[in-house]
């Protein structure tokens, strides 16, 4: 059985506090995004990952599929399956790649082998797993709170614009993201300020990850310069990095951003 599993990009992403557990109480919006890795679950006589595609850190051993595969199984008489996962959502790009294909991994495993597990228990299992990972079972926009996995739906709708997609040759890991951010507990009413026209965001929504990484990284801060010098009605980083979109209200060729960056183009 395959599965498509989806990118996300963040509208806003505000850092409101570190909580005792070493967590961040965040406020965002999570966005899908059609790009797409490749999942595939076959039966077997041995559990396996099989990466292909992007190559994935560590040649995936403690990929979150696995993990996701060995939660199922403490709970449900599972057998051994071979995990094909093509990789072409970019890695340590804020996509949420990673917590896509684990949260498409449950759906798929209930599917296949008919585990009669509800979207609550689903969300369950995904939480467990990352703080991101629940948002990949609906797979609607939602307005994310707590570390990332309380969810308000939010009438966002992003069809009318071209979107386009960066990711520079740039991997901004979520602890080095996390060393240059300054919580503030300062509301900036991201439910408000999104309700409005898009126009409008690059005024009142703010990713609180880009001061910091972009000094780190100014080749990003190009990115998200250029994409405005270029007419977008709207343009950030998206998570902690390093990938950063612009919304356009007409169809856009951005072929000086193509020299030295992954450029995908996305309606």
């Amino acid at each position: 059985m395959i599965a498509f599993a989806n990118a996300k990009i963040n509208i806003g992403l505000q850092v409101l506090n570190r909580r005792d557990d070493g967590y961040h109480q965040l406020e965002t919006v999570f966005y899908p995004l059609k790009i797409y890795d490749v999942l595939e679950v076959v039966e077997a006589r041995d559990t396996r990952f099989i990466p292909s595609g992007i190559p994935i850190p560590n040649d995936g051993k403690d990929n979150l599929c696995l993990r996701a595969y060995r939660l199922l199984k403490e709970d449900c008489d599972l057998p051994p399956v071979h995990i094909y996962l093509h990789k072409t959502i970019p890695i340590g790009a804020g996509l949420g790649g990673g917590s896509a294909d684990a949260a498409f991994l449950l759906t798929l495993m209930n599917d296949l082998f008919g585990l009669g597990l509800s979207d609550p228990q689903l969300l369950g299992y995904a939480r467990r797993l990352g703080a991101d990972c629940a948002f990949f079972i609906r797979n609607t926009p939602v307005l994310a709170t707590g570390i990332g996995d309380i969810f308000e739906d939010i009438g966002v709708d992003l069809s009318g614009y071209h979107l386009v997609l960066v990711k520079p040759p740039v991997h901004v890991s979520t602890a080095e993201a996390y060393g240059t951010v300054t919580p503030d507990p300062t509301s900036r009413q991201l439910k408000s300020a999104i309700s409005h026209p898009v126009p409008t965001w690059r005024d009142t929504i703010v990713n609180d990850f880009e001061t910091g990484i972009f000094a780190i990284h100014p080749e990003i801060a190009a990115v998200k310069e250029s994409l405005y010098e270029n007419g977008a009605m709207f343009a950030s980083m998206s998570g902690s990095g390093s990938s950063v979109y612009g919304l356009f209200n007409k169809q856009v060729q951005l072929s000086e951003l193509e020299v030295n960056n992954q450029v995908f183009y996305v309606d």
